[in-house]
């Protein structure tokens, strides 16, 4: 495993996502503190902790969704920058599932689709459509493309924001708590496609409370608490021989429940 206090060139260029000291601050509150850890291509992570902890904040600074005050973060050998953030087709090999799904509601399922393949990729619009379809069909929605997401349960809502995300053809997905909104008969359906995304050996960062999904998908998981990695160990190890109290305390409180 990579040192947790400082990630070199070399491993930073060669890795799908690194942190080297990365912290930052919700004007005085401090929600990321010295942040270190490198992601390799075709790895699984899972990030856990209790609520609060920094999670999904540490999500988005991959993206740019959110920015940073220290530290450097480095994405498919780009260290990330306002210029680099700039760039659509940069964006676009990194894909984010959100926990509100977040499809257009006045749009239909292929329409949400497209619109980054016209616009960023510009894509002609029947190869767009033709790759829609072909998602969806990966995803088990074929045959709802006309269907609008008010017309759509909630899993199926949220594989057609995975499909929106896959169609183009990111590099990295990202989920932000993908499950936390949907009920219960619903997480199976989407996890299943996480699963199979996982098999196909997509790079894939996992904010989430589904721990048996973690257990059995997940290359390693990390641990923040209070805005600090605490833990980053392999999956068995880390479901196994939690090294920390507080580890210890949220796995016997997640898997108990």
């Amino acid at each position: 495993m990579t040192d947790r206090m400082e990630i070199d060139e070399a491993t930073a260029s060669q890795a799908a996502v690194t942190f080297s000291k990365v912290s930052k601050w919700f004007g005085e509150s401090q929600v990321l503190r010295s942040a270190t850890f490198s992601i390799a291509p075709q790895e699984v992570c899972v990030i856990c902790g209790p609520s609060g902890s920094g999670k999904s904040t540490l999500l988005r600074c991959i993206n740019g969704l959110e920015q940073i005050q220290e530290g450097v973060i480095t994405v498919l050998g780009k260290q990330l920058s306002d210029r680099v953030l700039a760039s659509s087709t940069f964006r676009a090999k990194i894909g984010m599932v959100f926990q509100k799904f977040s499809l257009y509601p006045h749009m239909n399922v292929q329409d949400n689709m497209i619109l980054g393949l016209k616009n960023v990729l510009k894509m002609d619009a029947a190869e767009a459509e033709d790759r829609a379809l072909r998602l969806l069909a990966r995803v088990g929605l074929e045959g709802r493309a006309k269907a609008y997401p008010s017309e759509l349960s909630g899993g199926q809502q949220q594989r057609v924001a995975i499909a929106r995300a896959l169609v183009m053809e990111p590099k990295i997905m990202l989920f932000d708590e993908p499950t936390s909104a949907l009920d219960p008969e619903m997480i199976r359906e989407v996890l299943d496609v996480m699963r199979e995304l996982a098999q196909r050996g997509m790079t894939m960062i996992t904010v989430t409370h589904e721990m048996e999904f973690a257990r059995e998908v997940a290359d390693r998981v990390i641990f923040m608490d209070e805005g600090a990695i605490v833990e980053d160990a392999a999956t068995e190890e880390f479901f196994d021989h939690a090294k920390s109290v507080r580890a210890q305390n949220f796995l016997d409180r997640i898997l108990r429940h």
